[in-house]
């Protein structure tokens, strides 16, 4: 007599198209990807305004004639919603070195960003107003130029408006398999 197999119990609900967030999460867990710190200063927050910093992984070049970059946020998150306001931002590309940083601004449920940066060492954009972590492999100050609506996220195309090498050697710190890694 044939009996099936027992059903394995399912975990996480497939999207309609078939696949579940989870699938989805450990297939691009394998996408290995940089790691920058995004900062952008906030004028309307407090007497003498506030700067803003977080960790992304979704960042990437889109065009060299204009120069041109794309960053995922997470909608309504606080970036996303200074950054609706506020075209100016910075984009640190983070080197191996620089661990600590990437998690500290990756925490969620931070009251203020102050602290975090009290104890980072930076310099101020003359384009943008954004913070620049020193000892990054690269920094770059950036224009919004379009905010596309992407699910759960906001896509922003940015035209790069200065770029500088304060550390042009080492390696650069990734995020891989929900750690951060280096590449040696």
């Amino acid at each position: 007599m044939y009996s099936p197999a027992p059903r394995q119990p399912q975990t996480s609900i497939p999207h309609p198209e078939g696949v579940s967030e989870e699938q989805f999460r450990a297939a691009m867990a394998r996408l290995a990807a940089g790691v920058v710190l995004v900062t952008a200063y906030d004028p309307e927050d407090g007497p003498r305004g506030e700067d803003v910093g977080m960790t992304a992984t979704a960042f990437l070049s889109v065009s060299l004639e204009p120069p041109l970059v794309l960053l995922s946020v997470r909608e309504g998150s606080r970036m996303d919603e200074l950054l609706e306001r506020q075209p100016l931002w910075a984009a640190s590309l983070l080197a191996e070195g620089q661990r600590q940083t990437a998690g500290r601004f990756a925490m969620k449920g931070r009251l203020s960003d102050r602290l975090l940066f009290q104890e980072l060492a930076h310099t101020r954009g003359e384009v943008s107003g954004a913070l620049l972590v020193s000892g990054a492999l690269a920094q770059l100050e950036c224009r919004t130029e379009q905010r596309v609506s992407a699910g759960d996220h906001t896509l922003l195309v940015a035209r790069v408006l200065t770029a500088a090498l304060p550390q042009p050697e080492g390696g650069p710190l990734t995020y891989y398999r929900g750690r951060y890694r280096t590449l040696g």
